[in-house]
């Protein structure tokens, strides 16, 4: 679990923000507000979107900048944001350093401070909604910023083997070589790359996907819909749309399935910590996820 530092902004009033593209679909501002309002102190959180800002990822070292002159408490990042961010920061968590991705960044007496809640988020998603599930062989696609956080989660539940398939082969092999420095301690772990995905779906237990295919910028499949079998768990990070294209290919066949929503929430619920030094409900936290999403179907009918 990750300390969070002694705040320096005024304990009623927080200003925080979401850096990434294509984010205007995101619940973690309202989440985050809400939460604020219940815990009894003024939360301001704001959507930083590159997309609409016609901006990259090479912009952060200005937005970075401009979020501390203007009084910001932290910013969450997301994609492609989480890996290009560490450069202009001041430190690491000790998870954060070691995924090598951040999404919380804590602004603090002049120093921005990464953390990574992802893993733990996931982590805390699939114990609650994949309960039993098996792990002797899960394939991952993805090997990003995200994908890194969640094969760290996938070892710590105790997969017996994990097998990454990314487009950037190289990216697949730094992080599987990182993961099984990390975990060679247990003995029984093994992390490789994927050079035939047919064959290692063929005989997984579970796949995970962590790339932004599905999103509502981004949609479809991430793989052939034939490569899935019954058998098979399929969990998902992508929560907007809440059901993708894979799940919904998957629910078709009877797979168990986990969403994305669950890693949301718990993500959240720990970057607010970190964020105003107060421990959330993250029960109610997620029954707001969920109204927020009801709300959102409501308004599109």
């Amino acid at each position: 679990m990750i300390h969070p530092p002694k705040i320096n902004a005024e304990p009623s009033r927080f200003l925080l923000g979401l850096i990434g593209a294509g984010i205007q679909a995101s619940r973690t501002p309202p989440m985050h507000e809400r939460e604020g309002d219940e815990q009894g102190f003024r939360l301001i959180y704001q959507s930083i979107d590159l997309e609409r800002l016609g901006l990259g990822a090479a912009a952060l070292p200005e937005l970075l900048a401009s979020a501390e002159l203007t009084g910001f408490t932290g910013l969450n990042v997301t994609h492609p944001c989480k890996q290009a961010v560490i450069p202009y920061l001041d430190e690491l968590s000790a998870d954060a350093a070691a995924l090598g991705a951040v999404n919380t960044v804590v602004l603090c007496n002049g120093r921005r401070i990464g953390h990574n809640t992802d893993w733990w988020g996931f982590s805390e998603s699939f114990k609650r909604g994949l309960p039993g599930a098996s792990l002797s062989s899960v394939v991952q696609l993805g090997a990003g910023g995200a994908g890194a956080a969640v094969a760290h989660a996938l070892m710590t539940l105790g997969v017996r083997e994990l097998i990454l398939s990314d487009r950037d082969n190289g990216r697949a092999e730094e992080l599987a070589a990182s993961l099984n420095r990390r975990f060679e301690r247990f003995g029984t772990h093994q992390v490789r790359v994927s050079h035939d995905l047919a064959t290692e779906m063929a005989v997984a237990d579970g796949l995970v996907h962590c790339t932004p295919t599905g999103m509502d910028k981004y949609p479809g499949m991430p793989l052939p819909a034939e490569l899935l079998r019954r058998e098979l768990w399929v969990a998902e990070i992508v929560y907007f749309p809440l059901e993708t294209a894979l799940l919904r290919a998957a629910r078709s066949i009877g797979c168990r399935t986990l969403d994305g929503g669950g890693m949301a929430v718990f993500q959240a619920v720990e970057a607010f910590r970190l964020f105003t030094g107060v421990k959330p409900d993250h029960e109610r936290m997620l029954r707001h996820f969920i109204q927020l999403g009801l709300e959102a179907k409501e308004a599109i009918a």
